[in-house]
C-alpha cells in the first residue's frame, strides 16, 4: 500500500515507514495494520509523527502505536527518544494529563462471589472515590507541606500515611518516585489546583473498572502474574489531575520563548521545546517529575478506597478479598533511560504520550516478581468492550524503546460522540449487556460511548503480532465508575 500525501512504504503486515525527506531528522515508523491505517488517516496524527521527527536530537524513528491520534504537539499514541547532550523535552511530548496512566489489582475473588452484590459495589466504589470536573476530597486536608511532600515522594507519601503497604510500591513503574521532582518549580497555581484534589478520579476517559478474567492466553506467565480465570479484577485509570494540567500549560508558554532562544526550527509551534540540559529543559522535568508523583501517589490513594469499598460493599475482610497490585503503568512520561542506538547504549530522553513502557524479562527496570516473564503492560479497552493485559518483550525494547500502545484509541471526538449518542441511554445500553455503571454526568457517558474508541482487541492484536508486547489475559467489565 502506498499513499500520495505521506509517501507510506509498507515495512511488513504490521508496520509501516514514513520515508525522512526535507528537514526531518529520522523515518517515522507507525504499527497497523491495513485497515487500521486507513482509519488513522482520517486524522492529522501522521503529519504530527512527521513534525515530531524534524526536533533536534531526536535518535532511531519517530514511532507512532496503533492506537494513535491527533493530540497537542506529538499524537497521543506517539514515542520518540532524544540523545541527552544533542536532543530536546517537549511538554506536547508529554501531554497535558501527566502519568496518566493504569493499574491493575487482582484479588481472590471470583465472578460468583460478587454477581449480587454488583449493585451494592458501584455505588460504594462511587461514593468513595470523588470523580468529575473539579472533584475533591472533603475528607483530606493537605496543607503546602504535605503536598510538597507528595510531589517528591509520590505513592511512598501515600503508603507513609496508611494508604497501601510497602509491597505496593514494588508494583509500581519507578517504585511510585521519580526522584529528579523539585516542587520550588512547580507554580502556586499548580499547587493550589492540585491540594483538594488527590485521590479523586476526575473527568473524561478516566475510570475505576471491576472485571473478571475472561480468556487465559498463557497459563504459566499469567499464574506468575496472579491471574486467573474468572477471578476479579479491578483497574484504576487516572492521572496527575489539575496540577499536572497546570505544570504542562505553564512550562508550554516557557517553552515557545526557549524554543526561540535556542533557534530551534519547529514544524509546528505546539512542539515548542528547549535543550534536555538548557535551564528550561531541567526545569520543565523536574516540575513534570512532581506530576508525576502527585499521579502515582493519586492511583495509590483510590487503591486505598477501592479496598475499602470492597470489604463494606461485600461484608469481607482483607483476607478474604487480598486486593494486591500486579503493576501501575504510566502512559504520559518524559523518562531517562538506556538503549541500545546502532549497536551503541545511549542515555536518553523516552518521551512516551499514550503509549506504555513494555520492558522485557530481565531488565534491571522490570520488578523482581516479574523479571522471569517481562513487565506487566496493562491497555485498557473502552467500558463496554474488554481489556487486556500483556507482557513486555526484547523486541520492544530493540525496535520502540521498550514500549506500546497504551489504550484503543479514540476515532470520534468527544462532541462528535455525544452526538451519535443523542437520544439514547447509554447506562441502560450496558445494563443490557451486564455492565453496570455510575458516572458524575450523562454527559461523561455519552462523551465515552464505546464506539468512540477503536476496538481494542484490534489494536491489541496488532502490537503482539508485531511482536512489541505479548498477550496474556483478556478482562471484561462488570461496573464502572466514570468521572
Amino acid at each position: 500500500m502506498a499513499d500520495d500525501k505521506y509517501k507510506i512504504q509498507k515495512i511488513d503486515d504490521y508496520r509501516w515507514r514514513i520515508p525522512r525527506e526535507g528537514k526531518m531528522r529520522v523515518d517515522g515508523i507507525v504499527y497497523a495494520d491495513e485497515q487500521m491505517l486507513k482509519e488513522i488517516q482520517k486524522d492529522e496524527s501522521l503529519q504530527q509523527v512527521i513534525n515530531v521527527a524534524h526536533l533536534p536530537g531526536i535518535v532511531g524513528y519517530s514511532l507512532g502505536m496503533p492506537d494513535i491520534h491527533w493530540g497537542y504537539g506529538f499524537p497521543i499514541g506517539g514515542v520518540a527518544a532524544f540523545d541527552i547532550d544533542e536532543g530536546v523535552v517537549s511538554p506536547g511530548g508529554v501531554g497535558y494529563d501527566i502519568n496518566c496512566g493504569v493499574r491493575l489489582l487482582r484479588t481472590d475473588l471470583y465472578q460468583r462471589d460478587i454477581t449480587n452484590k454488583m449493585e451494592s459495589l458501584v455505588n460504594t466504589l462511587f461514593a468513595n472515590i470523588p470523580s468529575g470536573v473539579g472533584s475533591h476530597r472533603k475528607d483530606l486536608k493537605l496543607s503546602l507541606q504535605d503536598e510538597k511532600n507528595v510531589l517528591r515522594n509520590g505513592a511512598r507519601w501515600a503508603v507513609s500515611q496508611g494508604y497501601g503497604t510497602k509491597e505496593d510500591l514494588e508494583h509500581i513503574e519507578e517504585q511510585g518516585c521519580i526522584s529528579e521532582a523539585d516542587p520550588e518549580l512547580v507554580s502556586d497555581r499548580a499547587l493550589e489546583r492540585g491540594r483538594a484534589q488527590l485521590g479523586t478520579l476526575g473527568s473524561g476517559n478516566h475510570f475505576v473498572e471491576v472485571g473478571y478474567i475472561a480468556e487465559v492466553y498463557d497459563e504459566e506467565i499469567a499464574r506468575i502474574l496472579g491471574l486467573e480465570k474468572d477471578g476479579i479484577t479491578i483497574v484504576v485509570h487516572t492521572g496527575s489531575r489539575g496540577l499536572g494540567y497546570q505544570v504542562c500549560d505553564d512550562s508550554i508558554r516557557v517553552m515557545i520563548n526557549a524554543s526561540r532562544k535556542y533557534n530551534i526550527e519547529l514544524p509546528d509551534r505546539q512542539l515548542c521545546c528547549a535543550p534536555i540540559n538548557s535551564p528550561e529543559g531541567r526545569e520543565y522535568l523536574a516540575a513534570m517529575a512532581c506530576a508525576a508523583n502527585y499521579a502515582f501517589a493519586n492511583r495509590q490513594m483510590i487503591t486505598h478506597w477501592v479496598r475499602e469499598s470492597f470489604e463494606s460493599a461485600l461484608h469481607i475482610g482483607p483476607k478474604e478479598s487480598q486486593i494486591s497490585l500486579i503493576y501501575d503503568v504510566c502512559h504520559n512520561i518524559a523518562k531517562f533511560e538506556e538503549h541500545i542506538v546502532e549497536g551503541e547504549k545511549k542515555r536518553l530522553c523516552v518521551h512516551r504520550k499514550g503509549a506504555t513502557r513494555a520492558f522485557p524479562p530481565n531488565h534491571p527496570h522490570t520488578p523482581d516478581a516479574y523479571k522471569s516473564v517481562g513487565q506487566p503492560v496493562l491497555i485498557p479497552g473502552d467500558m463496554g468492550r474488554c481489556s487486556y493485559v500483556l507482557v513486555g518483550t526484547e523486541k520492544a525494547y530493540a525496535d520502540t524503546f521498550g514500549s506500546t500502545c497504551h489504550g484503543a484509541g479514540r476515532v470520534m471526538s468527544r462532541n462528535q460522540a455525544v452526538k451519535v449518542s443523542k437520544g439514547r441511554s447509554i447506562a441502560q445500553e450496558l445494563k443490557e449487556k451486564g455492565i453496570l455503571v455510575r458516572a458524575d454526568s450523562r454527559a461523561t457517558l455519552d462523551e465515552e460511548i464505546p464506539e468512540a474508541y477503536k476496538n481494542v482487541t484490534e489494536v491489541v492484536n496488532i502490537v503482539e503480532h508485531a511482536g512489541i508486547s505479548k498477550k496474556i489475559a483478556q478482562l471484561k467489565p462488570l461496573c464502572v465508575i466514570k468521572g
